[in-house]
């Protein structure tokens, strides 16, 4: 039942050893460097389409989105599995989150008869295209000091982040991921999408609700993830093409901030924004985004969007701060980014994370505390920054929201808000949204 299988060309295919950076590799044991492989066209008959060029303004915030990390557009897959010799057993036993970051398994794709229903289109590569060194300078020079979050999400910070969702202080992955087993084909049923769109896809453990209940309702399903981290992105599509032979993945590398008008087009999308990260912009940076998605939507076109409700500022607390360290690896893992890509000198250990909640603001707010006075030099901007004994740097904000905050929030970006899904314990919520008129 449902269309033949489509046929993609590969321009490239990278053969991956081990997703793991190389700050760790000493640490892991040692992995070999990607490789890329030319291959021949699958399909005389496919054609490899560059996508539009085009401009898109990023959205003035305090701090933008998370998810999300050059213009050069490949289709991409990576092949030869992690052989047995090279796998590493008991990847939980290490006590450093860090650690465990490097013995984390993940999966590779294939190129094989799954790579036909696969294409990968990259728009972003950290070392070129990426507003990193201007985000840093910038940033730096406020006060207080800020970072933007969407820099946290390398290969390294995508794999913490999927630990992160896997701790149990943190409750916002698992009471999405029910909530979408309940609602999902509901959802499917009155959007009726030929195409799942989702902006920062990361591990895509939560999408498989709807794309189940996608082929369920049409047979088929088409997705389309967008993600910073290529690696993340590869990684998840091969498990899903391992899944489910009844999908085809266009995949797409890309900063959604600046790349919206660059998503593939379908007949009807549901663009699924997931996991609470409109929180990451302020009220004025979410409105510009959801402007800027608003101004990418055709007429056919949905939006679900998962948001973290408010309460009680304990359980808050303990999700940010979780026993295993595992956020506080994530939070310092930014400092690595920059050490890596902009040659700078942050000594990690020197900083602390912090988390807190800020009722009157409604947010928590994830900071890095210098342990004590210090001179950090970034290489890059040619500048050298100094920080204060106990000065604290912004890394994300996570807005929480009520119905009412966010009805009114869609309104102001030109959405309606059409329905509104919360589970028995208020938590969470995902909301269903739709061009005016």
């Amino acid at each position: 039942m449902g269309a033949p299988k489509r046929r993609v060309r590969r321009q490239r295919v990278v053969a991956r050893t081990r997703p793991v950076e190389a700050e760790y590799e000493a640490r892991a044991g040692a992995v070999g460097e990607p490789e890329a492989v030319e291959f021949e066209s699958v399909s005389e008959s496919a054609t490899d389409s560059e996508p539009e060029s085009g401009s898109a303004t990023e959205p003035e915030s305090e701090s933008e989105s998370a998810t999300d990390s050059d213009s050069d557009s490949e289709s991409a897959t990576a092949t030869e599995p992690v052989s047995e010799s090279e796998s590493v057993s008991d990847p939980e036993a290490a006590a450093d989150p860090l650690e465990r970051v490097a013995l984390h398994g993940a999966g590779v794709v294939e190129h094989g008869e799954r790579a036909d229903r696969l294409q990968v289109t990259v728009l972003v590569r950290p070392d070129s295209g990426s507003t990193l060194a201007a985000d840093v300078g910038r940033g730096l020079r406020e006060v207080p000091k800020t970072l933007e979050p969407k820099h946290f999400y390398d290969d390294v910070g995508s794999t913490l982040f999927d630990m992160i969702c896997d701790t149990p202080e943190y409750y916002v992955t698992r009471t999405e991921e029910a909530l979408l087993e309940e609602i999902a084909d509901e959802v499917i049923g009155e959007t009726s999408p030929t195409a799942l769109v989702e902006l920062g896809s990361g591990a895509a453990r939560k999408t498989r609700a709807l794309l189940e209940a996608m082929q369920r309702h049409h047979g088929r399903a088409t997705y389309v993830p967008v993600d910073i981290s290529e690696q993340a992105l590869e990684s998840s599509a091969a498990a899903l093409l391992e899944d489910y032979d009844w999908l085809d993945i266009h995949g797409v590398v890309a900063d959604f901030t600046q790349h919206l008008h660059r998503v593939p087009g379908a007949e009807r999308r549901l663009i699924a924004f997931l996991g609470g990260t409109l929180g990451n912009f302020d009220r004025q940076g979410a409105r510009g985004f959801l402007q800027g998605i608003r101004d990418a939507m055709t007429e056919g076109d949905s939006l679900l969007v998962g948001m973290d409700q408010v309460k009680q500022p304990a359980i808050l607390h303990a999700a940010y701060n979780d026993a295993a360290g595992v956020t506080a690896a994530f939070n310092r893992n930014l400092l690595q980014v920059i050490n890596r890509e902009l040659s700078a000198d942050f000594d990690v250990d020197a900083f602390e994370h912090v988390a807190l909640y800020r009722p009157e603001l409604q947010r928590i707010e994830m900071l890095l505390e210098a342990r004590s006075a210090q001179s950090v030099t970034i290489e890059a901007l040619g500048r050298q920054f100094d920080f204060g004994a106990g000065e604290r740097v912004r890394t994300e904000i996570s807005s929480k929201f009520t119905r009412e905050s966010a009805e009114a929030l869609f309104a102001a970006a030109g959405l309606t808000l059409r329905r509104w899904y919360t589970p028995e314990n208020g938590y969470f919520a995902l909301a269903l949204a739709g061009i005016d008129g």
